[in-house]
């Protein structure tokens, strides 16, 4: 069994940078691959931005060219950069892990039959909040 467990977030002004990193603790299938989710207060949960199983990023639209997402295979970490924040970026940032991540760009997960509830593995989540 996998745990996920995502680090960094925080309250910062607009325009500033956050990074959030999440670790994969036990053994985590080799055919999964790592991203990250965000839901705000009182709305659907999100695609942010994943890596496919080439090794490819992929991030929605609002947050491109402001985030960049990464990983380092041997720690099991995948991180996020967040920089020039908005308040619209407010939000629980969870950590996903799922096969389905490794064949197509995070957005396009929107339309699986429930959005993004059902990826397989999910970490506890950390707060980013941006305020103005």
């Amino acid at each position: 069994q996998v745990h996920l467990v995502e680090s960094g977030g925080g309250s910062v002004q607009a325009g500033g940078s956050l990074r959030l990193a999440c670790t994969a603790s036990g053994v985590l299938n080799n055919t999964y691959c790592m991203g990250w989710v965000r839901q705000a207060p009182g709305q659907e949960r999100v695609g942010v931005a994943g890596i496919d199983s080439d090794g490819n990023p992929s991030y929605s639209d609002s947050v491109k060219g402001r985030f960049t997402v990464s990983k380092d295979t041997a720690k099991k970490t995948l991180y996020l950069q967040m920089d020039n924040l908005k308040p619209g970026d407010t939000a629980m940032y969870y950590c996903v892990a799922d096969f389905r991540i490794c064949l197509t760009n995070i957005q396009a997960l929107a339309a699986l039959p429930g959005g993004y509830r059902y990826l397989e593995v999910w970490g506890q989540g950390t707060l980013v909040t941006v305020s103005s």
